[in-house]
């Protein structure tokens, strides 16, 4: 069996000392980049593993955790971080949170602050680049459905393609056929879209997507007022169904779709603003599904039906394989979890 490679062989390789290796590997601002690329590039070429890497740093470990997320607004993460405190907290690691755009203005990505906080390990559930996280040297796990893929950085996620086609499923079966998806940039929504369609296809609807500049409230708002309910004036102009003759214009009006399906909670309520806003009531007017299953849903005022892909417990997956890494127990292999439809007030069959 073939000998695991050691930070002296990494040292010997770059053509450098094993303290200038042991610099790198901690993210010190103290190495030249043409030193920290070369110790970096040894270390690929050695197959020197974050596992590895951990355990031979252990005496010098901070635990601490760094986790990016991709914005404090949506809520989501709150449960997230419940799950990961719990299977991170009987070893003592302490937890850094940061989204993806909180310190642009010093031209620092996250990635780049936790290095040079010296974290044990990494949960990347925000959308970041793959170069930055090809130049991490401690354990990483990707948490939620991300265009990221990088080796020996496995993915806990919930598969939402499969929560996509609950939402247009739930929609369907309680009598809507003009269902809009309201989607927006990013690789969930990207599943959760997919899911929608496939579903609507399926079904024999058809499929109709709007999608916003962010996955924000706001911008959900903006979309839906200028492409979704855009024929319904303030204090109810046009209806569901209502014609252009009806409603005094001479330009076509598109009916109004019966149901919305925003993928995620903030730009659910972005549409229950815009719908209220046009004198719609949800679910009588309009029925609206969000997703992830946020704090943000159960509220009494806004009752949101969503998507869970059970956040609390994603958390707890994505602590659990990153306390395996960072103690050399284990190479975790991807998780996939199946997600759940939450019913609650905001969706019923069409009038």
């Amino acid at each position: 069996m073939a000998k695991s490679p050691t930070i002296y062989d990494v040292a010997e390789r770059a053509g450098v000392s094993k303290s200038l290796v042991s610099l790198v590997l901690r993210g010190s601002p103290r190495v030249s980049e043409e030193k920290r690329e070369a110790v970096l590039a040894a270390a690929a070429e050695l197959d020197y593993t974050p596992s590895r890497l951990a355990a031979g740093l252990a005496g010098s470990r901070t635990r601490g955790v760094g986790v990016v997320i991709d914005e404090f607004e949506n809520l989501w993460f709150a449960p997230v971080l419940e799950g990961l405190r719990a299977a991170l907290g009987d070893g003592g690691y302490s937890l850094s949170v940061t989204d993806t755009s909180l310190n642009a203005h010093l031209g620092q990505g996250p990635l780049e602050v936790f290095r040079s906080l010296r974290v044990d390990g990494v949960v990347i559930a925000g959308e970041v680049p793959a170069e930055t996280v090809a130049r991490l040297t401690v354990p990483a796990v990707v948490l939620g459905t991300r265009a990221l893929r990088a080796p020996k950085v496995p993915v806990v996620a919930s598969d939402e393609v499969l929560g996509g086609r609950l939402a247009a499923a739930h929609l369907a079966d309680l009598g809507h056929r003009d269902i809009v998806c309201l989607s927006a940039p990013g690789a969930s929504a990207a599943a959760r879209e997919a899911g929608y369609l496939a579903e609507m296809r399926e079904r024999g609807l058809a499929p109709r997507v709007v999608r916003a500049e962010r996955t924000s409230e706001a911008a959900a708002r903006t979309a839906t007022e200028r492409e979704i309910f855009a024929g319904a004036g303030a204090g109810g102009g046009a209806r569901i169904g209502d014609s252009a003759s009806s409603v005094g214009v001479s330009e076509p009006v598109r009916d109004l779709p019966t149901a919305v399906f925003a993928v995620n909670d903030p730009m659910a309520v972005g549409v229950i603003g815009a719908a209220r806003e046009r004198g719609l009531a949800v679910p009588h007017d309009v029925s609206v599904v969000g997703y992830d299953d946020s704090p943000l849903a159960a509220y009494e005022l806004v009752s949101l039906t969503s998507v869970s892909g059970d956040p609390r417990e994603l958390g707890e997956a994505a602590g659990r394989a990153l306390v395996a890494m960072i103690e050399g127990i284990a190479d975790p292999e991807p998780a996939l979890f199946a997600p759940r439809l939450v019913e609650r007030a905001s969706t019923s069959a069409p009038r």
